[in-house]
């Protein structure tokens, strides 16, 4: 009697493969939906982030900051956020144009595009 080698035949490789493929068909959008969910989470909080970081600014000095980086050199932010969806910190600012409010009064996002829910980058 000859000693088979142990192994696996190829329709067992082929069932085993179609497994495979018909759990990752079902995971994966579900893995991305959570990342575009992560994303816009980050977003929120950050631009929140900001937003408190210039009231509280505004609070103590009485004026609104020239720029985003004034709130790191007087340390209202350790660093300036990234917005997760451009990978940048490159965030729209919105200028005072009345007398007393001169400086940054606000932030959005610069991404194009809108959240899962609908609502516009350039709107949070």
């Amino acid at each position: 009697m000859k000693n088979r080698g142990r192994g696996f035949t190829l329709i067992e490789l082929l069932i085993v493969m179609s497994i495979i493929a018909l759990l990752l068909s079902i995971a994966l959008p579900r893995y991305f939906n959570s990342l575009d969910h992560a994303r816009d989470q980050v977003l929120k909080e950050n631009l929140r982030l900001l937003r408190i970081s210039i009231d509280r600014f505004q609070a103590d000095k009485g004026h609104y900051p020239d720029t985003l980086t004034e709130l790191v050199t007087e340390k209202y932010l350790k660093a300036i956020p990234l917005d997760p969806v451009t990978e940048t910190s490159d965030w729209k600012v919105t200028e005072g144009s009345e007398p007393g409010q001169e400086g940054i009064i606000d932030v959005h996002s610069g991404a194009p595009g809108s959240t899962r829910d609908g609502t516009a980058y350039v709107a949070l």
